[in-house]
């Protein structure tokens, strides 16, 4: 073509400091092979500590509530075990959310585990034991709210197994590699 004005690209009209603006690959900062790191959070566990950490306040009032509605109806040692029981629920779900969103979400294998074991040898007793015993005076609200607390625990408990077997052979794979890059 006979008289095509030619533009220039938009590199060629930016000024020349616009080349370190700090994109990788630029000469300013050169590719760093070693930063890749596989992100091994698992997202259902984190969705599911999510709607639980919104729910836990709810079943808290609704359980404190209850209690305090059938107290008088129970007898002394179970009035005993029920406020025990929903003391030691509070502060476990507590500590066991804690622990569960720094396990997921900063990749931590301890908090992880300890989040597993609140949840199977605290969380589940006491909660199976609200559920099943036949003297507990078990209000229709309150066996809508342990099913669903109930249902919470156990799917996180699977998700957390997972994400915890995750986890380790990960870092399993990372101590092996720098032992054989040490030596």
């Amino acid at each position: 073509m006979v008289g095509a004005i030619t533009l220039p690209s938009v590199r060629q009209r930016l000024p020349q400091g616009s080349k370190t603006l700090g994109v990788l690959g630029s000469p300013a900062h050169p590719r760093l092979p070693c930063l890749a790191h596989e992100v091994l959070a698992s997202l259902p566990l984190q969705m599911m500590l999510y709607f639980n950490v919104y729910y836990f306040p709810v079943w808290c009032l609704a359980e404190g509530m209850m209690l305090l509605l059938k107290y008088h109806l129970l007898p002394r040692h179970y009035q005993f075990l029920l406020v025990a029981a929903f003391l030691i629920l509070s502060v476990a779900e507590g500590s066991r959310l804690y622990l569960g969103y720094v396990g997921n979400l900063q990749e931590k294998v301890p908090e992880l585990a300890g989040f597993l074991l609140l949840s199977f040898l605290i969380q589940l007793p006491l909660l199976l034991f609200l559920l099943t015993d036949s003297r507990v005076t078990l209000l229709p609200l309150e066996l809508a709210l342990h099913s669903l607390l109930l249902a919470f625990l156990i799917t996180e408990m699977a998700a957390a197994f997972l994400a915890l077997k995750t986890m380790s052979k990960q870092l399993a794979a990372q101590f092996y590699l720098r032992q054989l890059k040490g030596s």
